[in-house]
């Protein structure tokens, strides 16, 4: 954590228009005002990605990939953080003062996806005296640049490296900020478009496809990430949280979900008038007696092709007969991530079997309960991708690990083989080959005697949790 903390001090600083000196020896900082002075500062100490600060004149050039920062043409920069020192002397061409590359994606450790990420050229420009720069589009406030290359589509990785770290990295903001995506994609901003307006004022600019030459007072290229989808609150301003993130979410996604409603409510009213037997008094009643004695609301999040659970409808109905008001949930790339959202906010437990779609535990209120299920040779991802950060969410977790004679795995292989008798073994020998037998090749069947004893812990939590809200809420109200 000293690590980090050393680093966000050091960013801080700058951001404020301050540089450190470092004594290694004291492990002590000295403050050293150093204004905008055209340059850059590039923090590539972390493990998952870069990301550059420019500060002055900022301007893009996307013909060639490139953002450019110019300083006073009367002032001498302070360089402690440049990485190359060069002499001052007057010329009438513009004098490059530093070069940084930066791919701004957040799986700087995976090269192979790496690799197809476009680089940004990041450029310290001592102006000319002759040289005049042209602005198309003049901002007052700052640019955030990023890539929503990489495995965009996939919906862990887009909030995981995207939609997550773009939260942490510009929250500080309050929405002055501009957002310049590169490789840049239509349908990934209508997808995100609601929560992106809830992080910034401005309309994205796509870095490629808009060959004007915007300026900027300052630029940040690339995104700060804590973790697989959470927020270190000792890395951010006023300590946000990842339940602050959630709340973005919330804004973004209830006006659409209001409209929903109110669709819902116009086609009620329509049956009504075709049905005057039932009369609106008897609906009113209704509502309210749901109201007074809920139930626990379980969804289950279903999978199609591989990681299904076989024996699902078994479990539905073993649900409602505990108690639960149950609802499956099909989603797949076309569906409105507002609906999901709503979905999974008015539920008490979600079920699903390890994979992307449990990115939406983050749609979940705190509280709530999420069952994992764990397929062979998946432990480890499950609980680190989605186990550990819903608890840090304040969600109730559990992890249910199937046994080899729940997965379908359990046909093909011999009961003694290494795929279902030490995973672990399989998994060493990489990705791929797990991905082909653990991901792509199994189904589950939940044993519903086992099974049954996680399902009632979530019911019986459930039922306290609601009672004790509709107390507080009681007592409020009196």
């Amino acid at each position: 954590m000293l690590h980090h903390n050393h680093h966000l001090h050091r960013y801080n600083h700058w951001r404020k228009g301050q540089a450190l000196e470092d004594d290694e020896e004291s492990q002590t900082f000295v403050v050293m005002d150093c204004g905008s002075f055209g340059t850059i500062y590039c923090d590539r100490s972390g493990y998952r990605s870069d990301f550059c600060i420019m500060k002055g004149d900022v301007r893009t050039h996307s013909g060639s990939s490139s953002v450019f920062v110019y300083g006073p043409r009367d002032s001498n920069s302070y360089m402690d953080f440049v990485s190359t020192i060069v002499a001052e002397e007057e010329t009438e061409e513009e004098e490059e003062l530093q070069h940084e590359k930066v791919k701004p994606y957040t799986r700087k450790w995976e090269t192979s996806v790496m690799d197809t990420i476009d680089e940004i050229d990041l450029i310290s420009r001592k102006p000319s005296a002759k040289k005049q720069h042209e602005c198309d589009v003049n901002h007052d406030v700052p640019a955030v640049f990023f890539s929503t290359g990489g495995y965009t589509g996939n919906v862990y990785h887009e909030f995981n490296d995207g939609i997550l770290p773009l939260f942490i990295t510009s929250k500080h903001f309050n929405k002055k900020v501009v957002f310049v995506i590169s490789e840049y994609h239509n349908w990934w901003v209508t997808k995100y478009g609601d929560v992106l307006s809830q992080l910034s004022d401005y309309p994205p600019i796509d870095f490629k496809g808009d060959l004007r030459t915007h300026c900027f007072p300052q630029a940040i290229v690339g995104l700060k990430i804590h973790g697989d989808l959470t927020v270190d609150p000792s890395m951010m301003e006023e300590n946000k949280t990842v339940v602050d993130f959630r709340n973005v979410l919330d804004r973004a996604y209830w006006p659409r979900i209001e409209g929903l409603i109110q669709d819902e409510e116009r086609e009620a009213q329509e049956k009504l008038a075709q049905s005057p037997t039932q009369t609106l008094s008897k609906i009113k009643q209704k509502v309210s007696k749901d109201r007074l004695f809920r139930k626990p609301k379980l969804l289950i999040l279903a999978r199609t092709g591989s990681r299904m659970i076989t024996n699902q409808d078994m479990v539905a109905e073993m649900a409602e007969k505990m108690g639960f008001e149950v609802e499956i949930l099909k989603p797949d790339r076309t569906t409105e991530l507002a609906k999901i959202y709503r979905a999974l906010n008015s539920s008490d437990v979600m079920i699903g079997v390890h994979g992307a779609a449990m990115t939406h535990f983050l749609f979940m209120k705190p509280g709530s309960v999420f069952i994992q299920v764990v397929p062979l040779g998946t432990v480890w991802a499950a609980e680190t991708y989605y186990g550990e950060p819903s608890r840090i969410l304040g969600l109730e977790y559990i992890g249910y690990k199937i046994h080899a004679s729940e997965s379908s795995l359990y046909e093909k292989y011999d009961e003694d083989d290494p795929v279902l008798k030490n995973p672990n073994s399989v998994t060493k020998k990489g990705w791929q080959y797990t991905k082909s037998i653990y991901l792509d090749g199994q189904n589950v069947r939940l044993d519903l005697t086992r099974f049954r004893k996680h399902l009632m812990h979530a019911y019986k939590y459930s039922v306290t949790r609601i009672r004790k809200i509709s107390s507080n809420r009681h007592f409020k109200s009196h």
